[in-house]
């Protein structure tokens, strides 16, 4: 997988204390992500005039109900999952000899394509593991069609011979957060992979380049810095890249807006709508910037005539990562569609970064057997 076919080989030593504060941080941005997305299901397609006539001049400021529930999560959340899974899939093969994560994820997102068009979960398919067995993964949520034909058949698109050459839309963007939690990895690495799998499904440069900016800015975030930080690493990383121009312009739009007064839903819009990835990624990135916390940010990400769950779903990944999972209002918290679930996988992303060799190596072989299940290595 060029540059990103080794990770960072270094062994940090991971104390109690680092542990707890990278488990909050991963689910910080998995829950964050998914309240975002939950805020903006109910008011994608809906312009701003129509959102302040249905809920009030301030827009939405609560959950309002989608896909009949109230905390419904879409598309971007059940991919985001199966990005966890593979990466989580792709460091327990790692004892194998058999190292190569964009195969991985994309064995995950070929798993997340089944639930689109299965009735729910097969149990012959043992290799599936427990996530592509939850029951209420199996809906559609408005899906992207470039990530839905971009999986519609076996072929891994890559750098070189992308699926959707022509697609860039912000399909890429909002599942790539997880990429940004290899805190162990270097930024370039990770930059390098979320641009291989982006290439899985989207393959305009500006798809792929946004899913690896947002990617740096996640582990930027998830390694301690600050947000603007973690920006003018994203855009170190893009300035080398052909056809990098769209995506960094989306990004200095973003820092220029925060200079340009109080945030409002006008000020959000005149970055974009959020339907393309670099659009998607300056409105998610701007109201991280300037959100006073969690709530203000994401009702601001949502609340505008664009792609609002996708919008808010990219905002919360970057608070929820920068602040962690107690920043995240409690009541919204609770309300989400499939939290237990998004818990579990978090925790267990956590321990297969921290705890690995314990839960699979050949050094371990009785504490494995749980763990290969979950996680199987076929």
């Amino acid at each position: 997988m060029g540059r990103a076919s080794v990770a960072a080989t270094g062994t940090s030593m991971w104390g109690r204390t680092e542990q707890q504060d990278f488990r909050s941080r991963v689910r910080g941005c998995l829950l964050g992500g998914a309240m975002g997305d939950a805020l903006g299901a109910g008011v994608e397609f809906h312009s701003l005039a129509d959102i302040r006539e249905a809920h009030g001049p301030d827009g939405i400021t609560d959950l309002v109900p989608a896909y009949g529930l109230r905390g419904a999560i879409t598309d971007d959340t059940q991919m985001t999952l199966f990005t966890v899974d593979g990466l989580i899939r792709a460091h327990v093969r790692r004892d194998t000899g058999a190292w190569h994560p964009p195969t991985d994820v994309h064995a995950a997102h070929l798993r997340w394509a089944a639930t689109q068009r299965d009735w729910g979960p097969d149990e012959r398919r043992e290799n599936d593991g427990w996530l592509a067995r939850e029951e209420w993964l199996y809906a559609r949520r408005s899906p992207g069609n470039a990530c839905l034909s971009g999986l519609g058949d076996v072929r891994m698109g890559t750098l070189e011979q992308p699926k959707n050459p022509n697609s860039k839309g912000c399909g890429t963007v909002m599942r790539s957060a997880p990429f940004g939690l290899l805190v162990g990895w270097e930024p370039q690495l990770v930059f390098q992979l979320a641009l291989e799998c982006a290439a899985q499904t989207h393959g305009h440069p500006t798809g792929v380049l946004s899913a690896g900016a947002f990617a740096v800015i996640v582990h930027a975030l998830a390694r301690g810095d600050t947000l603007d930080a973690g920006v003018q690493q994203a855009l170190a990383q893009l300035v080398n890249r052909p056809d990098h121009q769209e995506t960094t312009d989306a990004l200095k739009r973003a820092l220029g807006a925060v200079r340009q007064g109080m945030p409002s839903p006008e000020r959000v819009e005149s970055l974009g709508e959020g339907w393309t990835a670099e659009e998607a990624l300056a409105i998610g990135v701007y109201c991280a910037l300037v959100a006073e916390d969690v709530r203000h940010g994401l009702l601001l990400a949502v609340n505008h005539g664009g792609d609002s769950d996708s919008t808010g779903s990219i905002c919360g990944n970057l608070l929820g990562v920068q602040h962690g999972e107690t920043a995240l209002p409690p009541n919204w918290v609770t309300e989400l569609e499939g939290r237990a679930t998004m818990l579990e996988l978090a925790d267990d992303f956590a321990m297969e970064m921290t705890q690995g060799p314990a839960l699979h190596s050949p050094a371990a072989p009785s504490a494995s057997t749980g763990w290969l299940r979950r996680y199987p290595r076929g």
